[in-house]
């Protein structure tokens, strides 16, 4: 499958495959242990028509139509729209608070339980249960994002200007194409985590020396707690996208339009299919933004009931990783999809919020439950790949795979149970998480080191994990 593999400078692979070129960028231990179907599924791609560019971030891996990791672009005015190359969990994403407590003031265990106990009765965890917010209408978020919500659960205005959109606007009219028991599912949902790879995680920070003005700038110091919240639009998102990849699938067969993969859907983004999608997709990035608000408002709770009502936990940033957006590179409307790729845009780029204008917008790249995290910044080097970096470690196995191959008592050993430095987490017991263990998970410093070295973002602070609550 692979054609000729021109090695550039800076962990930039391009690879010539048989319907066009995929750009890697991975250092030489990542590249190499890239199976043989991300390329396969990389040509399948590409044969998609007038494809302008398409690249892997190093945390790539196998997924269904295109795999995560993946950044692929279009003209906006001839090009295509994927629901394949979005992902089916639309405007997943990340988003970090600050506190005002060092690591030293949750280092005791039991402060740590108290916390997760207090966030669990305000963010459901389990599939099963709604949300805490039964005053909000939906359907006025997935309208307008966060400029949807109630007055009373935006704290203070950084909670709508430290995010990458507060409201992506569309033609709500596609809604009326939506069926019922889309709404009906998401209903109660708004502010829950979800399961599988979402998590709400305690962190606490060191910042890089290279980039030390960068990060107190943002409001960073060295030992502090902050809250990474990793989550999408769940229901919504997730039954928008399997609708729509349905619908495409028979559009395409009736156009006489055929792919190997028939996973991997697509249309004319001036099509009206095309247009559905793009507008629809806008409503469940909307749903996006707002689970992760919602989220991140009980959690403030949460916080305030263990160390008082003075307590704040302004906001960071909130960005996504699976979505396609208009954007504007080499002085024209590109459509650019990110399918486990983070948006990483660099001081002074235009793109960025005002908030982030000067010194360029916090990326946000979770590790695994065991492993740092870290927030990074784009550099003016990331116009090669159109500013996508990646988006976390990327799975090395599969779910079923991993319960087969690693142990509780391994898992644990990665948690440090035990010891004075245990990573706690909210489950009685690790087996019924153990497909997220970070045995699951590629190496994340070789995966922050490729994006480094390929001179696509510089590591701000590194995040290192003091308290876990997953869902199931």
């Amino acid at each position: 499958m692979k054609g000729n593999t021109k090695h550039h400078a800076n962990n930039h692979h391009e690879i010539e495959l048989p319907h066009g070129r995929l750009h890697v960028f991975a250092n030489p231990d990542v590249f190499g242990a890239f199976e043989p179907k991300v390329y396969e599924m990389a040509d399948n791609n590409l044969r998609i028509p007038r494809s302008m560019y398409m690249s892997y971030t190093p945390d790539a891996h196998v997924g269904v139509g295109t795999c995560i990791g993946t950044t692929a672009v279009w003209r906006m005015r001839d090009g295509f729209v994927s629901p394949s190359i979005v992902g089916v969990d639309i405007g997943c994403g990340m988003r970090v608070h600050l506190t005002p407590l060092h690591k030293r003031d949750i280092q005791d265990p039991a402060v740590r339980r108290k916390l997760i106990e207090a966030i669990e009765r305000y963010v459901p965890t389990n599939e099963r249960t709604n949300s805490n917010y039964a005053d909000i209408d939906i359907m006025d978020v997935v309208r307008h994002g966060l400029r949807g919500l109630p007055d009373k659960y935006v704290p203070d205005a950084r909670w709508l200007t430290h995010v990458e959109e507060a409201t992506f606007k569309f033609d709500h009219d596609f809604l009326s194409e939506l069926p019922a028991r889309i709404r009906r599912n998401a209903h109660g949902q708004l502010g829950t985590l979800g399961s599988g790879n979402h998590f709400i995680e305690l962190q606490a920070i060191e910042i890089d020396e290279g980039r030390r003005e960068t990060g107190e700038g943002w409001g960073l110091f060295d030992g502090q707690v902050v809250v990474m919240i990793h989550s999408g639009s769940r229901a919504w998102g997730a039954m928008l996208g399997r609708e729509h990849t349905k619908s495409l699938k028979e559009t395409m067969a009736l156009w006489g339009i055929s792919n190997p993969d028939p996973n991997l859907v697509y249309a004319p983004a001036v099509s009206h299919e095309g247009k559905a999608y793009l507008n629809l997709m806008y409503s469940a990035l909307n749903f996006a933004v707002s689970n992760r608000h919602m989220i991140a408002f009980g959690v403030r709770q949460a916080f305030k009931d263990v160390f008082g009502e003075a307590i704040e936990l302004p906001v960071l940033y909130d960005l996504m990783h699976n979505y396609a957006l208009k954007e504007f590179h080499r002085n024209e409307p590109m459509l650019v999809h990110r399918k486990g790729a983070t948006r990483a845009l660099p001081p002074g780029h235009f793109m960025n919020t005002m908030a982030y204008k000067t010194t360029g917008h916090p990326a946000l790249i979770p590790g695994s439950m065991g492993t740092a995290s870290y927030i990074m910044v784009g550099r003016d080097e990331g116009a090669k790949n159109f500013y996508s970096i990646c988006h976390g470690a990327g799975r090395l196995r599969s779910r079923r795979a991993t319960k087969e191959l690693v142990t509780v008592d391994a898992f644990a050993q990665s948690l440090r149970v035990g010891t004075e430095d245990e990573i706690l987490v909210n489950h009685r017991t690790l087996e019924t998480i153990l497909d997220e263990c970070p045995q699951a998970y590629k190496d994340v410093d070789q995966i922050i080191d490729s994006v480094v070295g390929a001179k696509l973002a510089d590591v701000v602070a590194r995040c290192k994990p003091m308290a876990v609550i997953k869902g199931v």
